[in-house]
């Protein structure tokens, strides 16, 4: 009988709050945040998580996310390349693209929402089509990651009154290659570059006018540069003397007050703001002033000295006066860019800005504007900046006004603790300490600690005792989350501590090379009130003085032996009642981190810094096996535990390990197999859990998130999952060859030209990159084809044969495919259906994988469907697509013609048709706008009609008071 053992599987993550992976938004309401490979939607106000859109089975970080036009539609760049389209209000995915091979840095909509620019680390620039769910084309030019992306619209009328059709277009971008770059999206070329900084441009962006760029270096510079939208809608041109026209030009430098790097810069959508980052902890505000506001501003400072001279000469006439007033009229300078974006205020965050944004809303009140912040260490933070003021007297502060930050730790998950009926966690982390139900996952308590290494649960659940890195141990009262006690147990961190099995103590290691025992004592909370609830706390009974600083110290669960690893990489064994030496464990190369004991005290497995797992026999002190158990250190194991409930006498050997590497790792102890490799951790795994009913595992992370793997039902085989995983490693292999730069498809690979790759090549080229679901959909396009062909032969030779008269009439035809049978279809007809089934996304990557023999029998059912006018949009997408990859073997293939001829005009008819009937329902659209249009403003000027004589002496009458008119908009 092959042994089965239960699959773990993940849950959802908590303890985040937002990740520092990706930028933010935020809607004057709601911020949406990344949270590793989530996004998390946040109710400021109310610190409440509204929603987690979570993709099921997809690991990748969220590295950019951007609100479409289209309020409903987000679009989320992910760190494998990939872009999904996510639904606001259903928290589901509309689309995903893919075309990038590295993580999406920079995103960008047009001002309908149709269509999407994505940059990325790959330093190539993708067109979307949001509509058509298609990749328009992919642009090379830069040499490093591109930072940002702007569409720049085309302000002058070139266009005729008359054309309903929108012009392409300008993209701007910026790139870590110190380039600015504008490419005209008609021609799809770059059309200018210029050399922005000295160092990487980290940040950019417009003015809501379009008329000037900003850009921000990685030396703590500002630049301002204007666009020439006259010369743009001229297009490219030469000059007298034979130079190509410029279109943008260098305008000004403006000072910052921190001269770090410049890492966003963003214009508040429809007010006067202008907000830089450049400081890690604060944003510095900027106000945009018209011209005629700084005018104002000069006359009064020249009226100012002038008056100053006057008083100095002692001249006061009536005469002088005038001649002031004469002087300010003349000189009039023009007004410098600089001056336009005075300093306002600095918005001073509690940590680290990630990034930051404006609220689209009004919720501040009073004209107060809101900025969104979301720091790196696992908060958010709103502000709200003051409207300016005529006074002088106080300059104007940022308040600040909401912040999330309690659901999560700002640093690392150090420790963590399961109560002993699981139904409470304890995390604690370099300055706080946390305790979550684990049913519902929410923080239920928060309390301050000091660096926290080690911790656990007291005996009857109602405290915690939390060892630290200066050497105490902090005892926690859960009910009124305060500290009860600290003990100055050691003079050095206090790596270890473990509850013995009876329950009537603990001990404790420690980087001083002490071993202390520990005995509980209650206390009563108030000492006047006997039967008031009782306290423990901890009385010091005996020492254990070691050789070395001790790393982890564990009692052995039927009481009678504890073990001790120390810093010279053995464990030392001894009896617990009379501290005598039992055994030495030798054998690793660098210090045991962590280890734990059997519940029927038979084993013992220790993890190291040197990436191994040994497992040895407690009653000899023997290593059974040391597996090579993860590619970093191993931070901590643990037995799995039975549970004694269902009646499982047999203590468990599985155990589990959790190491740098941010793998969770599942094991037998007595075959020495990894029975289940778990992934989801973005950072070093420090911390492990395991449930006291076996009935899940808990691990907390570098990342900030704590996760939780459950046990499911389903039995998991070894054989059956190292198979998996050698199939995904050779799917991978496969997408991965294809999408080899140096080998375009069709270039027949292993050793490609490399002179056939894009790298001196096109500057424009079509998007594709394969995944295993464009494959997997291109075989099942390939299978539908040939169940097809196959039928329509079978039937055609049977026809044929009764034809020639070679069969009886008796004679049956020949039987139905199964599945067509089953469709009821007809073959043409179950072709377009599995075509159909086929993501937009995905079908031209798709259609590249099948051979040419396959592309001439899918020109026959296109013909098919043409004719029959099947989804004629899709049909002709494949025919101009297929006409375009293998335009040169179709061309001269003689068969093709025949092929060709009627496929075009069946084509035409069915484009035709379709062209009719849409321009049909665009007119009466229009015409019913026109109609709904004169409608409101009839209604409007009807009220106004039947003026008697009486009615205007009436409102005249009235007076001064104002009559409220509803308009209907």
């Amino acid at each position: 009988m092959v042994q089965s053992y239960l699959r773990h599987g993940p849950t959802e993550a908590f303890g985040l709050v937002c990740s520092s992976s990706s930028n933010s938004h935020y809607d004057g309401k709601l911020a949406y945040v990344p949270a590793l490979e989530d996004v998390l939607v946040w109710d400021v106000k109310k610190g409440q998580m509204m929603a987690m859109w979570h993709e099921t089975g997809h690991r990748a970080e969220v590295t950019a996310i951007l609100r479409s036009p289209q309020k409903d539609i987000f679009a989320i760049g992910y760190a494998d390349g990939s872009i999904r389209l996510w639904s606001a209000s259903s928290a589901s995915v509309i689309a995903t693209f893919n075309g990038h091979k590295k993580a999406v840095t920079a995103l960008a909509f047009d001002e309908t929402g149709t269509r999407l620019a994505s940059g990325s680390q790959d330093t190539d620039l993708i067109l979307w089509d949001v509509v058509g769910e298609t990749g328009l084309y992919r642009l090379r030019g830069h040499r490093d990651q591109i930072t940002s992306i702007r569409f720049v619209r085309s302000l002058a009328g070139s266009a005729p009154s008359t054309s309903t059709g929108t012009a392409p277009g300008y993209l701007l971008t910026a790139s870590k290659d110190t380039f600015l770059k504008l490419w005209d999206l008609q021609t799809q070329h770059c059309i200018q570059t210029v050399v922005a900084h000295r160092s990487e441009v980290w940040t950019m962006d417009l003015n809501p006018e379009q008329g000037l760029v900003f850009t921000g270096s990685s030396e703590g510079e500002m630049k301002v540069w204007k666009i020439d939208h006259e010369a743009l809608s001229q297009g490219l041109r030469e000059t007298e003397n034979g130079e190509v026209t410029k279109f943008i030009h260098p305008a000004t430098t403006l000072p910052l007050a921190s001269s770090h790097r410049v890492s966003q810069i963003s214009f508040h959508p429809h007010k006067p703001y202008l907000a830089v980052q450049s400081h890690d902890k604060s944003v510095e505000v900027f106000r945009i002033r018209t011209e005629e506001e700084i005018k104002k501003k000069q006359a009064r400072r020249r009226r100012r000295a002038k008056e100053k001279e006057l008083e100095k000469k002692g001249k006061k006439g009536d005469n002088a006066e005038a001649d002031v007033q004469m002087d300010g009229e003349h000189d009039d300078k023009d007004v410098e860019l600089a001056d336009l974006f005075t300093p306002y205020l600095i918005v001073r965050a509690s940590g680290k800005i990630r990034s930051f944004d404006f609220g689209d809303e009004e919720a501040g009140g009073k004209g107060n504007t809101q900025l969104f912040v979301a720091l790196s260490n696992n908060a958010l933070e709103v502000y709200s900046i003051p409207p300016p003021t005529k006074t002088k007297d106080a300059a104007p502060e940022a308040s600040r006004i909401f912040s999330v930050d309690l659901p999560g730790h700002r640093t690392d998950v150090r420790t963590l603790c399961l109560s002993s009926d699981d139904a409470l966690l304890a995390s604690a982390s370099n300055g706080s300490l946390k305790i979550w139900n684990m049913k519902t996952t929410a923080c239920i308590r928060t309390m301050d600690c000091g660096y926290a290494i080690c911790s656990t649960f007291l005996p009857g659940d109602r405290q915690i005792a939390v060892g630290t890195k200066s050497g105490e141990i902090l005892i926690y009262d859960i009910a009124s989350s305060s500290l009860v006690d600290t003990i100055q147990a050691h003079t050095a961190t206090v790596w270890s501590i473990h509850v013995r099995p009876d329950e009537q103590g603990l001990v404790s290691g420690s980087a001083d090379k002490d071993v202390k025992f520990w005995v509980f004592e209650r206390k009563p909370v108030d000492s006047d009130n006997p039967r008031s609830a009782s306290l423990l706390t901890l009385v010091h009974v005996r020492t254990l003085k070691m050789t070395d600083d001790v790393l982890s110290v564990r009692y052995s669960p039927n009481g009678k032996l504890l073990a001790v690893a120390l810093l010279d990489s053995t464990v030392k064994v001894f009896y617990q009642d009379t501290l005598k030496f039992f055994l030495s464990l030798y054998g690793h190369k660098l210090p045991v981190l962590s280890m734990d004991i059997s519940g029927d005290s038979k084993l013992i497995v220790t993890c190291s810094a040197d990436k191994n797992v040994k497992i040895w026999g407690l009653d000899f002190g023997d290593c059974h096996k040391s597996i090579f158990a993860h590619d970093e250190s191993v931070m901590q194991v643990a037995f799995e535990r039975t549970d004694t409930r269902e009646g499982d006498t047999k203590a468990s050997h599985y155990f589990w390990t959790v190491g740098k590497d941010k793998m969770v790792k599942y094991w037998d102890g007595d075959k020495f197999e990894n029975i289940q490799k778990l992934e989801g951790h973005h950072g070093e795994v420090w911390a492990l859990a395991v449930s006291h009913h076996g009935k899940f595992v808990v691990t907390g992370s570098h990342d900030k998130s704590i996760r939780v793997w459950e046990k499911l039902d389903e039995p998991l085989f070894l054989e059956e999952e190292r198979e998996r995983e050698l199939e995904a490693l050779y799917e991978t292999g496969i997408a991965d060859t294809l999408n080899r730069p140096d080998a375009p498809i069709g270039s027949g690979a292993p050793g490609a030209d490399p002179n056939a790759a894009a790298s001196g090549g096109a500057e424009t080229t079509a998007v594709t990159k394969q995944t295993t679901e464009t494959l997997m959909a291109g075989e099942r396009i390939m299978e539908a084809l040939e169940l097809a062909d196959t039928e329509i032969e079978t039937f055609r030779e049977y026809e044929e044969a009764r034809a020639k008269g070679g069969l009886a009439e008796s004679v049956a035809p020949p039987p139905r495919n199964p599945v067509l049978a089953a469709y009821d279809v007809s073959p043409e007809e179950y072709v377009l259906r599995v075509v159909e089934k086929v993501p937009s996304t995905a079908l031209y990557d798709a259609l590249l994988v099948l051979p040419f023999g396959k592309v001439v029998s899918l020109m026959r059912y296109l013909n098919i469907w043409a004719q029959k006018e099947w989804n004629i949009v899709l049909t002709s997408r494949i025919i101009f697509f297929l006409l375009k990859t293998h335009h040169h073997q179709i061309v001269a293939n003689r068969v093709m013609r025949t092929a060709l001829i009627p496929l075009r005009r069946n084509l035409r008819e069915g484009l035709r048709r379709q062209k009719d009937t849409i321009g049909y329902n665009l007119a009466a659209l229009r015409f019913i706008q026109r109609q709904t249009d004169a409608k409101r403003t009839a209604e409007f000027y009807e009220e106004e009609e039947d003026l008697t004589e009486e009615k205007v002496r009436e409102k005249i009458a009235e007076g001064k008071k104002r009559k409220r008119v509803s308009i209907k908009a």
